[in-house]
């Protein structure tokens, strides 16, 4: 279940950053009754924002594919990879 609060909780940061940190999910805050501003531990965005680079990356490589981009196969990919960061390996 989400956590949810109203916007005057946000006075008390110290409570706020225990909470998001000990539940590891977003908290939503909401102005009037509405949904206003979500609310999260740093750690969690990361989580967010390395899953988003790698679902962007799945959907660029998709859509390359069906453009008629030739698929390569794992061993080649690590291989190129290998060799990029590392030399020739």
């Amino acid at each position: 279940m989400p956590t949810i609060m109203p916007i005057r909780d946000l006075r008390n940061t110290r409570k706020l950053s225990e909470i998001a940190h000990k539940m590891q999910e977003p908290i939503f805050i909401t102005k009037n009754g509405y949904s206003d501003l979500v609310v999260m531990s740093a750690e969690l965005y990361e989580r967010f924002a390395q899953i988003n680079r790698i679902d962007q990356a799945i959907y660029e490589a998709e859509a390359e594919v069906a453009e008629g981009a030739t698929p390569v196969s794992l061993n080649d990919a690590k291989s190129r990879l290998d060799e990029r960061y590392y030399g020739k390996v």
